[in-house]
C-alpha cells in the first residue's frame, strides 16, 4: 500500500500526517480557535495567514515524527474542496510544490471523502457499502458510500449545518466559541427533558415529509424564543437545562434520520463523521439506536472527528492505489458536489 503525505487547510486547522496502508504514522495538528475566538468564528483572511505561518513547520514535524525521508513517500496529498479558497490555496501550493520538488505524484482529496475515511484509521477492516452521517460546521448529510470515489448524497440539511446550530446557540447563551464542546459539557449537567423543542421535519407537498433531510433553524429560533421568554420572566437562565434539551433534540433528530436511511437501503452499518462526531449526545443516543436495529455505528476517535490530514491521506492512498493522481493544474474550489469527486482525478497505469 501506498504511502502519502496530506496536508488539509481547508478551514482553521493546519493539519499535516503520513499514513501508510490505514495506519497513521503522523498526525500534526495546529488549531487556530483562541486565533478566531474573540471574533466568534473563523475569519478567512486570518485563517489563512496562520496557515502561511504554520505549514513548513507541519511538513518538517510530520516528516520526522514518522521517521521517514522523501524517498519513503509514494504521493503528496492536499484538500482542495471543500472550504475556505484562501486557506485551501496554502495546502494545494504547498503539495504542489512539494510534488514537483520531490518528484511525486499529487492528489487532490475532497475533504468530505476525508470525513469518510476517518473512520477506516481505525476501523481498517471497514469496507462499503455503508451509510455515513456526516456531522460538522459546514455539512449534515446522509452519504450512501458506495465504493471509491462512490457516493449518493440521500439527506441533507436544508439552512444551518448542525454544527454552525451549535455554535449560533452557544452565542444565544452567551457561551463563546466554539459552541459544540461547551454545550456538550453543559449538557451534561442538565435535565435534556426540561424544555420541548421542535425537531425540524421538512414538508412535503403531499403532507409527509422528507425522511433523510435535516432543517435546525427552526430549532435554533425556539431556543431564541424560549431565551428571550425566560428573561422577561426575570429569571436566571437555566443554562445546563437549556443546552441538554438542546442537545437532546438534535441527537434525536439526527439518529432517527440515520437509522431509518440504513434500514429502508438495508445496510447493515453506519459511519459517523465530522466534527459533531465527538459529541457525546450523539454519540449515546446513535449508538443505542443501532444496538436496537441491529446496525453497527462507528465512530472515529475524537482526534479523527475534527478536521486532520491523516484522513485526507488515507483517502488519497485508496485512490492511487486504484491509478488516480490529479493535474497540477487542478483547482482550489469552495464547493464541488461529493457526487462529481472523481472530477479531481485523472486515471493512470499503476
Amino acid at each position: 500500500m501506498a504511502t502519502v503525505l496530506a496536508i488539509e487547510t481547508s478551514c482553521d486547522e493546519t493539519a499535516v500526517a503520513i499514513v501508510n496502508n490505514r495506519k497513521v504514522l503522523s498526525n500534526i495538528v495546529t488549531s487556530q480557535i483562541e486565533i478566531h475566538r474573540p471574533y466568534g468564528g473563523v475569519v478567512p483572511e486570518v485563517a489563512s495567514r496562520q496557515h502561511l505561518e504554520l505549514i513548513n513547520q507541519g511538513i518538517g514535524q510530520s516528516l520526522a515524527t514518522a521517521n521517514l525521508t522523501w524517498q519513503e513517500i509514494d504521493a503528496v496529498a492536499a484538500t482542495c474542496t471543500p472550504g475556505l479558497v484562501g486557506a485551501l490555496l496554502v495546502g494545494v501550493s504547498a503539495a504542489k510544490t512539494l510534488s514537483i520538488v520531490h518528484q511525486k505524484p499529487f492528489l487532490g482529496v475532497h475533504h468530505l471523502e476525508g470525513h469518510i475515511y476517518a473512520s477506516y484509521l481505525s476501523a481498517p477492516e471497514l469496507e462499503p457499502p455503508f451509510i455515513c452521517l456526516l456531522v460538522s460546521g459546514g455539512h449534515t448529510s446522509l452519504i450512501y458510500v458506495k465504493d471509491c470515489g462512490v457516493y449518493e448524497t440521500l439527506g441533507q440539511t436544508r439552512d444551518d449545518a448542525v454544527g454552525e446550530a451549535f455554535d449560533k446557540v452557544a452565542r444565544l447563551l452567551g457561551l463563546g466559541y466554539p459552541g459544540g464542546p461547551i454545550i456538550d459539557k453543559l449538557a451534561s449537567e442538565g435535565n435534556s427533558e426540561a424544555y420541548w423543542l421542535p425537531e425540524g421535519n421538512i414538508s412535503l407537498p403531499n403532507g409527509g415529509y422528507h425522511p433523510y433531510d435535516s432543517s435546525f433553524s427552526g430549532l435554533k429560533t425556539a431556543v431564541l424564543r424560549l431565551v428571550q421568554k425566560l428573561q422577561q420572566e426575570n429569571s436566571k437562565l437555566p443554562v445546563e437545562d437549556l443546552a441538554a434539551s438542546f442537545q437532546a433534540t438534535v441527537a434525536r433528530s439526527l439518529t432517527k434520520r440515520a437509522i431509518a436511511c440504513a434500514l429502508d437501503y438495508g445496510i447493515k452499518t453506519i459511519v459517523v463523521g465530522g466534527g459533531v462526531a465527538a459529541n457525546s449526545g450523539l454519540r449515546k443516543s446513535l449508538t443505542a439506536a443501532g444496538e436496537t436495529a441491529n446496525i453497527a455505528v462507528l465512530f472515529p476517535p475524537l482526534k479523527f472527528c475534527t478536521d486532520n490530514a491523516a484522513m485526507i491521506a488515507c483517502a488519497a492512498a485508496e485512490h492511487l492505489e486504484r491509478g488516480h493522481t490529479s493535474h497540477l493544474t487542478l483547482p482550489a474550489q469552495s464547493r464541488l458536489a461529493i457526487a462529481e469527486i472523481m472530477q479531481l482525478y485523472q486515471p493512470t497505469s499503476k
